[in-house]
């Protein structure tokens, strides 16, 4: 495994970092509100990083998305980079990568995904769809929506043709519950494909999750070094040194998880295992992260004026999101199971006496 990034993906981070940097700043999310910064968007696109995508891969994305989370910007970057350019680069056909790739790569297109598959959709006709969907993040800001059906069999649905309704979650994710009454879909993909798109969403997920980690941590360390108790700042207090401390390992097990699965997947090895493990780390370790940084900051924590709050709720809601921790322990565990075991003799050298069991005398 290498996990040392290429020039493209370095440069593009770089860039992602700084206009996330500059424009996600607490002042502005605190006039967004619970919605979508329409300004952040309109720079990521002129940037050209949702299309970009396509060209630095899945690790390069996740890269992306540790900025995105370090700054709790809300613009539905996740979502239209794994459910419209990665899915439809993967599984489109050439009209529908033609048509679709730069449209969602300028912003004039915006993707979510009906993620997991619910079997709340039902395919009635030819390419029509009936049936609901409670929850799909960012769907109030989107055009196009990845829907998989009963048999989880992707399509590609315009919310001009469906009805949306508006959902308030934890994290200001401009979520809508998704009604859809004969409309019309274009499939996406063959068999295989929902399997697929949902890796790409889990792991790209978990790459969010290591950047709010990260960003709530940071704001932990900040806070803790300067405010003070007895005249000494708290982070010389040993409790608060080994709950930091502990914080730091499990972001970068979230990290170096992600970034594992990721790879795989870029290099098309089989990474099913790895990627439930990402997951996993993400929901559990995130949430341990995200409630640690808020404790840190004591009172401050609470106080919905300050930019840690956020990191609370955006870890909270990823913990939830794409399967929480027992689900997908649980799902790892099936997985495992089916593996094959193969008896191995055991080994012997030269060495190594070998211990043979010798009669036994009986003296007399």
């Amino acid at each position: 495994m290498d996990f040392t990034p290429t020039q493209d993906q370095s440069t593009a981070r770089d860039l992602a970092a700084r206009i996330f940097g500059d424009l996600s700043t607490h002042d502005r999310l605190v006039a967004a509100g619970t919605g979508t910064d329409a300004e952040l968007w309109k720079a990521l696109c002129a940037a050209g990083l949702p299309g970009a995508a396509e060209d630095i891969g899945l690790l390069g994305l996740v890269l992306l998305l540790e900025e995105q989370g370090r700054t709790t910007a809300q613009v539905p970057f996740a979502a239209t980079c794994v459910y419209g350019v990665l899915a439809v680069a993967a599984h489109g056909t050439d009209e529908q990568r033609a048509r679709l790739l730069p449209a969602l790569g300028e912003g004039t297109a915006v993707a979510t995904g009906a993620f997991p598959a619910r079997g709340g959709v039902q395919v009635l006709a030819p390419n029509r769809l009936s049936g609901s969907v409670p929850l799909v993040p960012w769907l109030r800001d989107a055009t196009h929506v990845l829907v998989p059906d009963a048999g989880r069999a992707l399509w590609l649905v315009r919310t001009a043709d469906a009805q949306v309704t508006d959902v308030e979650t934890t994290a200001p994710w401009s979520a809508g519950r998704l009604v859809l009454s004969g409309a019309p879909g274009e499939r996406l993909g063959g068999p295989g494909a929902y399997e697929s798109v949902l890796a790409l969403g889990r792991t790209a997920f978990a790459g969010l999750q290591a950047g709010v980690c990260a960003g709530s941590l940071a704001r932990a360390v900040e806070h803790t070094s300067v405010r003070e108790q007895f005249g000494r700042p708290l982070s010389t207090n040993q409790g608060v040194l080994l709950r930091a401390a502990d914080a730091y390992m499990d972001t970068e097990a979230i990290r170096v998880t992600a970034y594992e699965a990721a790879w795989r997947l870029d290099e098309g090895l089989d990474a099913a295992a790895e990627v439930l493990t990402a997951a996993w780390w993400a929901s559990e370790a995130g949430r341990r992260v995200v409630h640690a940084g808020q404790h840190l900051h004591g009172g401050t924590g609470a106080d919905l004026d300050h930019p840690v709050h956020r990191h609370f709720l955006w870890g909270r809601q990823l913990d939830a999101y794409l399967g929480c921790g027992p689900e997908l322990l649980a799902e790892l565990g099936q997985l495992l199971a089916q593996e094959p075991v193969t008896a191995q003799e055991p080994v012997t050298t030269a060495e190594e006496p070998v211990l043979t069991k010798e009669p036994v005398r009986e003296s007399r």
